[in-house]
């Protein structure tokens, strides 16, 4: 059995959906289906996830909620029409935008955003069921409260509880291909909550684990995944294969092409991912696997991730202090805030903070405590760094990799702010100011990568 998942890209128009009919058609394996919200059909498109944020924002705000509810059911009227669909569909999905927009003010306007967000996925799994109907497919569309997709409450991130894997687990038996929006989950309330960005793949991954499926499919618009951002580097290399753990690490650092937190629930179990092209699926794609063969070069990808700032504190003997860092982090904790990395010496420490959870506000009172509370000599925070992973499986046995890296980068120019290998061994981080994120990415592929095809 193979769980397969259809990106926004791979579900943004009829013709895509016809592109994903076949797939599903082309082999019986493919069982379990989940698909996004319509993403763009062009680039200068709206996907329909920020069309129904529009949407929201309008209906909290009492504005133009007519207008903004058209734009949204006419992106499905035109899927409806190139798939030769009655306009029945049309008019359930219209009837259940107008449901959930009906709950302004009954209910919390995060749960009103959540609910208008994730119609995309709902509505685009009901199309889609109907349209492989249409073609003589025996499917299903099914609900993830009915199924029982379980999640945790607030104010913890969403992520599916114990009880939701032996829900989903009867999917397994279903006599027909069951299509299953992406994105969301509830509550053992009922109440709906939204996964993190990438949500679909997440979902993708709890069925995939949930039915232990021989094999997890994820559809994009790409053969394959490279080793470095193509919109950085000029036809970067290929990689067949991949480690769970090298591709959660190049993930974590801005690889778009898979959530980082995807990867855990078929981690767990051991279930192989293929990344695949919907446009292009005859192509073999990359493999995430649990382990490889090791190949010839040490480094399997390089990223790069912006929107990080550094909180610096310095403080003499403070490598004598017991409990100095549990003490910093729990102000941190106390403000809401998850770090990053903690690159120390013998009196300084610096922690690595991603940007968004910041304010103004935040800043002073932090600073002021770890000032008042720690007694700090220094205490400041820097803005604008991107965060440089290398990332490689044979990096541990490699003697001079990180020479190699940090000569490389200082030969565009830039100041490493921060060095930090994790126990694993299998990523490298470096820190350095944003403005020389592009540059050092070029830098290293070209240090690392040789003129071969793939990996």
């Amino acid at each position: 059995m193979k769980v397969c998942k259809f990106g926004g890209t791979s579900v943004a128009s009829a013709e895509q959906i016809k592109k994903v009919a076949a797939i599903v058609q082309s082999d019986h394996s493919r069982r379990l289906i989940v698909v996004s919200a319509p993403g763009k059909r062009f680039s200068d498109d709206t996907k329909v996830t920020d069309l129904l944020i529009e949407l929201a924002n309008a209906t909290l705000q009492q504005g133009a909620v007519e207008e903004k509810l058209k734009n949204v059911v006419k992106r499905y009227e035109n899927n409806a029409k190139g798939l030769g669909l009655d306009h029945v569909i049309c008019d359930v999905i219209e009837a259940d935008l107008r449901k959930r927009i009906a709950q302004v003010g009954s209910v919390s306007d995060e749960f009103l955003m959540d609910s208008l967000k994730a119609s995309g996925e709902d509505n685009n799994a009901k199309m889609i069921a109907a349209y492989f109907k249409s073609i003589g497919l025996e499917a299903k569309y099914v609900n993830p409260l009915e199924s029982g997709l379980i999640v945790n409450d607030l104010p913890a991130r969403a992520q599916a509880l114990p009880k939701a894997y032996e829900n989903l687990s009867a999917l397994k038996d279903s006599q027909e291909i069951v299509v299953f929006p992406g994105f969301f989950g509830y509550t053992e309330e009922g109440v709906l909550r939204t996964f993190e960005r990438g949500g679909s793949d997440i979902t993708g991954s709890i069925l995939a684990a949930a039915v232990k499926a021989d094999l997890y499919e994820n559809f994009t618009d790409v053969d394959s995944v490279f080793c470095a951002n193509p919109k950085v580097v000029n036809c970067p290399v290929e990689i067949q294969e991949i480690t769970y753990r090298e591709m959660r690490e190049l993930s974590y650092a801005g690889f778009s092409v898979f959530h980082d937190e995807a990867l855990m629930p078929v981690y767990k179990v051991g279930i192989p991912v293929c990344i695949k092209n919907t446009n292009n699926p005859s192509t073999p794609g990359t493999r995430i696997v649990s382990e490889r063969k090791t190949n010839r070069r040490p480094v399997t990808g390089i990223s790069a991730d912006s929107g990080f700032s550094i909180l610096f504190v310095s403080k003499y003997l403070m490598n004598r202090e017991i409990g100095f860092g549990r003490k910093l982090l729990q102000i941190l904790e106390e403000e809401n805030i998850s770090y990053e990395h903690t690159p120390s010496g013998l009196d300084d420490i610096s922690v690595i903070i991603r940007s968004h959870q910041l304010t103004v506000d935040k800043e002073d009172r932090i600073v002021k405590r770890v000032e008042t509370e720690l007694y700090a000599d220094d205490v400041h925070f820097r803005h604008d760094f991107s965060m440089i992973v290398i990332v490689g499986e044979g990096m541990n046995n490699n003697t001079g990799l990180a020479a190699r890296a940090a000569t490389a980068i200082s030969k565009t120019g830039a100041n490493i702010e921060m060095i930090n290998q994790g126990s694993s061994e299998v990523s490298l981080v470096f820190g350095v100011r944003k403005e020389f994120e592009n540059k050092i990415l070029q830098a290293l592929y070209n240090e690392f990568f040789a003129l071969s095809a793939t990996i």
